[in-house]
């Protein structure tokens, strides 16, 4: 559905009295495939690039080199006349739904706009698909004259959910959809996420920090540390038996709700700048196996088992 290749997204800031230019590669030549009716999870620490590269994919960044293939047509590189019909079928949900919903627009009015803006139908026919798309997501179409202040987060999430949904994508990025949700609420919308999903034959992007919901929901897990992919395979294989130092202490860090006597380890040390990255593997200065290789030489991908790739000199898998 979707294959990355040496993508890269920066941003630039001015610091200094002569207002020097600072490059922040926020994505870093990031190779990565998504597959058919897959859901892809994209965990990492906040401010590693998680979020940056979901709306690379959607063309709300522009990248700075590298490319985006849908379904095989690279779509980097065209101007927005010429992406314009991919649009429908990529969409995107927004982590925060109290701000992703425009406050003067009724309900009717904000499903209705991609259908105006897209699809050539009657007024009847578009008031027939949001009815449909609103069932779809659980909501009353009694809601259609009101404003998105009268609801709830998790009702407001459903809005957005239907928003991306009613123009039938063939992939969606979930950008933290359920992290402003309450438990029971995130629940029922993740619920609802693979539902939809199944009945419509989606791919999904879901990123999030929680990894107790990527492990429930993701066919795969890839792993992101300041702008790259240190990780990536099955879920079950990237859960239990972590082969990069970090995935190993992300998940020691997390809380299990049916482990609850596992003892956590959390990560050590600070976050390094994303202006001023450590030389070598970005991780040295925090890793626990580190040695003098890894401060000055980039590692190269290896392969752990089927499926399981991982960007460190000294696998853990490697050890045993």
């Amino acid at each position: 559905m979707i294959r990355i290749k040496d993508l890269t997204i920066s941003y630039f800031s001015k610091s200094g009295f002569g207002l020097k230019k600072n490059r922040i590669a926020a994505v870093d030549e990031i190779n990565l495939e998504i597959k058919k009716n897959e859901i892809l999870g994209l965990v990492g620490e906040s401010g590693c690039g998680k979020s940056t590269l979901g709306r690379g994919l959607v063309k709300l960044l522009q990248p700075e080199s590298g490319e985006i293939y849908f379904e095989d047509q690279e779509i980097t590189s065209l101007s927005s006349s010429d992406f314009f019909p991919f649009r429908k079928n990529i969409q995107i949900i927004f982590q925060d739904p109290y701000s992703s919903l425009n406050p003067r627009m009724t309900i009717s009015e904000i499903l209705m706009e991609g259908l105006e803006i897209h699809e050539n139908l009657s007024k009847e026919e578009s008031e027939s698909k949001v009815k449909e798309i609103l069932e779809r997501v659980n909501l009353s179409t009694e809601i259609l004259s009101r404003f998105p202040h009268e609801f709830s987060g998790g009702q407001r999430q459903r809005i957005a959910i239907a928003r991306a949904l009613i123009l039938k994508p063939k992939f969606v990025i979930c950008d933290e959809s359920v992290s402003a949700l309450d438990v029971s609420t995130g629940t029922q919308v993740l619920k609802l996420l693979v539902e939809l999903k199944n009945d419509f034959g989606l791919s999904y992007l879901f990123i999030s920090h929680d990894l107790g919901v990527v492990k429930s929901i993701s066919d795969r897990i890839a792993v992101m540390y300041l702008g790259k992919i240190v990780e990536l395979g099955k879920t079950k294989d990237i859960i239990s038996s972590p082969a990069h130092p970090y995935t190993k202490a992300l998940f020691q860090s997390s809380f299990d709700v049916y482990d609850r006597k596992k003892i956590r380890t959390p990560l050590q040390g600070e976050i390094p700048s994303i202006v001023n990255k450590p030389t070598g593997c970005h991780f040295h200065t925090r890793c626990p196996i580190v040695q003098d290789i890894c401060k000055s030489k980039t590692p190269s991908w290896k392969n752990i088992k089927t499926d399981q790739n991982v960007l460190c000199h000294f696998p853990l898998e490697f050890e045993k």
